[in-house]
């Protein structure tokens, strides 16, 4: 039934409408993600204003497709600048960069190409036999709502970072921006300093653009105004016979790291892909000498592995609501700045949008596999453009784009702000994950809390009134459990890492 529904989205996805900005999102994703610095995170909140004005599902469609694009375009400055354009990619620029040294940048791309293509499908397939899982959601009632929104809160701030403590500042300051506006319980303004703007809130859209994107121009200005790097030379651009002979099992190897990967709340993009390296190195017994110097199957295997996390990521929005990284938890607002709520309610009251959506992870990565070649020269001269042109175009852009979100010129100063908030979050390596997650969470959370007392009459045995509520109230400490000791354990492991050094040079 599910590869039925599957197909259906299929057809939805394939109309001339839908197609077209799949494709126009696939390029502007590419566009963006060319530019050192700016990942999918930052290239989907500057272009969520695009999105204004057409349908909830085409809308988010492209923005999927702008993720992908971005994510392939990291991939592009990692082989040809050796320059990740998201964290994700740092393993390809291992071997991919110094293929591109050798001549052979155009084959690394093109076997990227087919690798995230070959880890979307393993993705759409894994996403569509979890699924039905989401119906089971459909039973929780106010209780389980708040406790699961709690521990995706929970999951999010142990896995951001080696610093809990700094990840925590995080979400509190998430939590604060969310309570502004209408109490949803009494209907009192809070925090409106009687400003008529801030009684609906703090628009999400201003907030992710000038946290994601401002900040990280910003970060940029500091580093001086000097040019990008000159990407080297791509060569010939088609693989050889012995390159896909090499690559096919890193190929599925990857996509199977990553769909589980995935799986996990908070798990790192860059963690999954030097996991998948490490992988290749470990099985590869004729060229294991050829990684870091030039190993196709070193760029096989983690392309793989980025884009079948970046589709299992999804799994848990789609099936409890919960977006589980920075990316996820953006094109949740986009849902919800849509007209759509991520979650089990999507596939009982828009099943039609929620397979089209899944359908269109399918498409996207099927339009990237063919814009690959080419395209890959224009996006050189791209780079080959003064670096503080490009900034200011984004600059620019994102004025406009935040002033058409209302009309209003209080959106922009919304944004700014974040921006500054984001630049000081990013001297200080506060991760940003966390607040954007406490943002879109937090009125889950307050809403729910509420509304579990209410029918309780202030009785807090309701969270354990059945055994799905307790069930997700022992995965929350366990969570917090898991939060509280990774900072013992890491310092436990390089204290042992100490000693073995230690051991070897008296020995």
């Amino acid at each position: 039934m599910e590869f039925g529904a599957l197909f259906q989205g299929l057809l939805t996805v394939l109309t001339p409408e839908n197609l077209l900005f799949a494709l126009l999102g696939c390029v502007l994703g590419m566009l963006v993600g060319v530019l050192p610095g700016f990942g999918p995170a930052a290239a989907v909140s500057l272009l969520i204003p695009v999105t204004f004005g057409l349908s909830p599902t085409t809308a988010i469609i492209m923005l999927a497709a702008i993720l992908y694009g971005a994510a392939f375009g990291g991939t592009i400055t990692a082989v040809l600048l050796r320059i990740p354009g998201e964290a994700s990619s740092v393993a390809t620029t291992l071997d991919g960069y110094e293929l591109a040294k050798r001549g052979r940048g155009g084959p690394a791309l093109v076997i990227a190409a087919v690798g995230s293509f070959i880890g979307g499908l393993v993705g759409v397939v894994g996403f569509v036999l979890v699924a039905p899982f989401a119906r089971i959601a459909l039973e929780f009632g106010a209780p389980e709502l708040f406790l699961v929104s709690f521990l995706g809160l929970l999951l999010i701030t142990s896995f951001a970072g080696s610093n809990p403590a700094k990840a925590l500042i995080s979400a509190g300051v998430g939590l604060a921006i969310a309570t502004v506006g209408l109490d949803p319980g009494v209907g009192i303004v809070r925090f409106g300093f009687d400003m008529p703007q801030l009684f609906d809130g703090i628009g999400l859209v201003a907030i992710v653009m000038g946290a994601f994107g401002l900040s990280e121009i910003l970060a940029q200005a500091q580093r001086g105004p000097t040019g990008i790097a000159k990407p080297l030379s791509i060569g010939r651009l088609y693989p050889t016979r012995d390159d896909f002979r090499r690559s096919w099992k890193p190929f599925f190897r990857g996509s199977i790291i990553g769909f589980f990967m995935g799986l996990l709340p908070g798990s790192p993009g860059a963690a999954t892909s030097l996991a998948s390296y490490a992988a290749e190195k470990r099985f590869s017994k004729k060229h294991r000498s050829e990684f870091g110097r030039g190993a196709m199957e070193g760029v096989a295997g983690p392309e793989s592995a980025n884009n079948a996390l970046a589709v299992s990521s999804m799994i848990p929005l789609f099936t409890l609501g919960i977006p589980t990284s920075a990316t996820v938890a953006i094109m949740a607002g986009a849902f919800t700045v849509n007209g759509l709520i991520p979650g089990p309610l999507l596939f009982r009251d828009n099943p039609e949008v929620a397979w089209a959506i899944i359908a269109s992870f399918l498409v996207g990565n099927v339009i990237l596999l063919i814009l690959n070649v080419p395209l890959v020269r224009v996006w050189i001269a791209v780079l080959r453009l003064p670096f503080a042109y490009l900034m200011a175009a984004i600059l620019a852009f994102m004025f406009l784009g935040t002033y058409s979100i209302n009309g209003s010129t209080f959106e922009i100063f919304v944004m700014v702000a974040a921006g500054v908030i984001g630049y000081v979050f990013h001297l200080l390596r506060v991760p940003l994950t966390p607040l954007v997650l406490a943002i879109i969470l937090g009125p889950m959370l307050e809403e729910n809390f509420q509304r579990s007392l209410a029918l309780s009459r202030g009785d807090w045995g309701v969270f354990t009134s059945s055994p799905i509520a307790t069930g997700l109230l022992v995965v929350c400490a366990l969570a917090v459990a898991l939060g509280a000791s990774r900072p013992a354990l890491a310092a436990f492991m390089r204290s042992r890492s100490r000693s073995r050094s230690r051991a070897r040079v008296d020995a």
